[in-house]
């Protein structure tokens, strides 16, 4: 407990402080502090024109940041929030154009996880938080993924565990008249319908297009990167152990140590010397929580080259694809 009040008054006092959410660990400074908001892109080598999340602990707080708030807001804000739901609406003068890369729109969310959730109420301030690694890694999703990549560069990194979600939140546009999903998260489009209606993707997320001006964070095309090269492979199931088979016996050939990563269902069709297993096929939620962390397991591996069976869109499944295809700069294969 004091290690926490130690944290929130860091916070307050325009320092950084590395935090669990069930999604992905924050890197948090007080969003209304522009010097505070700076260092945090400055510790990750995030450029500045990548807007940040602003972690909220109580519903009120977002009248302060927040202006021309519509019903629905309210509405997904009472179904999906504390949760990994982020919304985009339009700022109120009191936040700085640092946080919200100079855009006229700020970005809110109520994280669910008890220690966040007490370290932003404790500190009395909005806290603004990418993910807590350096800018284009896998998301850090345990304590010692923040330490592998900020060690030195930050003073407080709080220990949660595991993240339950393993994904960033979904980002989802309240400025437009059809609200558009600007990244898909936790929180699914079907839920989503389920409460407001009609929704729709950024095209974004159905075109694999470069974003140069980025509206929320994770638009931009590379991203979750390993240090291996990435292949996303889908279509039939044999045609996919065929390829992945034929490619990963030439790597090894070659001497380049590879690993394919796919459904606990079907690691036992494949020959590589690597195989791991990122969930059940029926369950897109478990390759959602592992999947950052396998990426960095292939890091302090060595993998060379790293081959994923592609995960079925539907649900939590949406998020987890438009992860992996980010982390594999558009390289996708279809048999």
């Amino acid at each position: 407990m004091s290690q926490l009040n130690e944290a929130a008054q860091a916070l307050k006092r325009g320092e950084l402080v590395a935090f669990p959410t069930e999604t992905v660990y924050g890197l948090g400074a007080d969003a209304l502090n522009p010097e505070a908001v700076c260092s945090i892109f400055k510790a990750k080598g995030r450029p500045n024109d990548n807007p940040l999340i602003v972690h909220i602990a109580r519903l009120e707080a977002l009248e302060n940041l927040a202006v021309n708030i519509k019903p629905d807001v309210k509405k997904l804000a009472e179904n999906f929030w504390p949760g990994p739901l982020t919304m985009i609406l339009h700022k109120a003068s009191i936040v700085p154009d640092e946080t919200t890369a100079g855009l006229d729109t700020v970005a809110v969310r109520m994280p669910d996880n008890a220690i966040a959730l007490e370290l932003i109420l404790k500190s009395g301030v909005p806290v603004a938080a990418p993910s807590a690694n350096l800018s284009g890694k896998p998301s850090p999703t345990l304590a010692e993924h923040v330490l592998e990549d900020l060690n030195g560069k930050i003073p407080y990194i709080i220990d949660g565990g595991a993240c339950r979600v393993g994904v960033e939140s979904t980002v989802l546009d309240m400025t437009t008249e059809i609200p558009v999903i600007l990244r898909p998260g936790g929180v699914t489009p079907e839920m989503l319908q389920q409460v407001i209606g009609k929704i729709m993707l950024d095209r974004s997320l159905t075109e694999r297009q470069m974003v140069d001006k980025p509206r929320s964070p994770g638009m931009k095309y590379t991203h979750y990167k390993p240090k291996g090269e990435v292949t996303v492979v889908s279509g039939s199931e044999s045609g996919v152990f065929q390829w992945i088979n034929t490619n990963t016996g030439m790597d090894e050939k070659a001497g380049k140590k590879t690993a394919v990563i796919a459904a606990n269902e079907h690691i036992s069709f494949y020959n590589a010397s690597n195989i791991i297993p990122y969930g059940s096929i029926y369950a897109p939620e478990q390759a959602a929580a592992s999947i950052f962390r396998i990426f960095r397991d292939c890091d302090i591996n060595g993998i060379e080259k790293i081959y994923i069976e592609a995960v079925p869109k539907k649900g939590i499944g949406l998020a987890v694809m438009n992860r992996i295809e980010k982390a594999a700069g558009g390289r996708i294969i279809r048999v």
